[in-house]
């Protein structure tokens, strides 16, 4: 069955079988985070197709274990394709199942198999998530910067949404530039021209993931190709400090249970499918008590480069290039 993105919140509670596909993977990021949000004592279980097809057995059972009297289960199903279609099948002849499952995979053609399945039957919900429009992300971008109390043009409103590529979750990262510059200085259309980034640019994000991840390679490559300055140093900080923690929360509860996949399936907030390689590799990389000397570097670097901002460029690029390379297995 067929339904809009503003009527998913309204069809929870009636429906276990949800279909998001489209380009707009911040909308559907957004809904995903907002349904975890609001069920905060249920179970989250997160799967990627390739995982389902090769452990087929593991995960039906994982989904038809418990009963009535059991938390109910949400479950993310990611990267699907058509060939999930009869494993599907299966989970449908199931009565009586304690669970909701979403899948949520990129866009589909009209003769999808996958999405002509959920659209063609009552009693699963097919919702197609389509690039926002200017007028959504204007007010997206106004309600964010009242709530921060940052008063800027309409003008410029609509500077930083066109740098957004029609996805809320690229507009969101630039507000947060935006709001972390906001505190120092006022913004102007050349501040933002100057902070945000152009979609082809790699983001600061993933310059710290590469970074925390040691591909020193990739590392050196985005940072060629960005043209980071002196000022983009603070929010450099402040987005390792803040994935520094993340992963330390993580790391923390894989020394307790030893297992990787478990940690990662259970992690709250949960962690986006697109993440998931990425974040596995900087937790089996970086242990507690090296994670937590990083944060306390780096704290130490902010103060010295809010001190002396015309250098703070060299001291952030030798920190990132030192952590690439590290050996943190002593």
């Amino acid at each position: 069955m067929i339904k809009k993105t503003y009527e998913i919140r309204n069809l929870y509670s009636k429906y276990n079988y949800f279909l998001f596909h489209g380009k707009n993977d911040g909308a559907k990021k957004e809904e995903i985070d907002w349904l975890i949000s609001i069920n905060k004592n249920l179970s989250v279980l997160k799967y990627d197709e390739k995982y389902i097809l090769t452990n087929t057995e593991n995960f039906l059972n994982n989904i038809f274990s418990g009963s009535l009297f059991e938390n109910e289960k949400i479950i993310i199903i990611s990267q699907a394709t058509d060939k999930i279609v009869k494993i599907f099948e299966e989970i449908l002849n199931k009565n009586d199942l304690n669970i909701l499952i979403i899948i949520n995979t990129d866009n589909l053609e009209k003769k999808s198999k996958l999405r002509n399945f959920f659209e063609k039957n009552k009693e699963l919900i097919s919702v197609a998530f389509y690039p926002d429009t200017q007028e959504m992300l204007c007010k997206i971008a106004d309600k964010y910067l009242k709530n921060k109390n940052i008063i800027i043009s309409q003008s410029n409103i609509n500077l930083i949404v066109n740098r957004s590529n029609g996805d809320r979750g690229i507009l969101k990262n630039e507000l947060l530039k935006i709001e972390f510059y906001s505190k120092s200085k006022k913004i102007t259309s050349e501040v933002i021209l100057k902070i945000t980034n152009l979609i082809e640019n790699f983001s600061i994000n993933e310059l710290v993931d590469n970074c925390l991840a040691q591909n020193k390679k990739k590392t050196i490559y985005i940072l060629n190709e960005n043209n980071f300055n002196n000022e983009d140093c603070i929010l450099i900080i402040k987005i390792f400090i803040n994935k520094l923690k993340r992963i330390l929360i993580l790391s923390q509860e894989l020394q307790k249970n030893n297992n990787l996949e478990k940690t990662l399936n259970e992690a709250k907030p949960p962690i986006f499918w697109k993440e998931k390689e990425i974040t596995k590799k900087q937790i089996t990389i970086w242990k507690p008590k090296n994670i937590k000397s990083l944060i306390y570097k780096l704290n130490e670097i902010e103060f010295v480069v809010k001190k002396n901002i015309n250098n703070s460029i060299n001291l952030v690029t030798n920190f990132i290039l030192e952590q690439s390379s590290r050996n943190t297995n002593n």
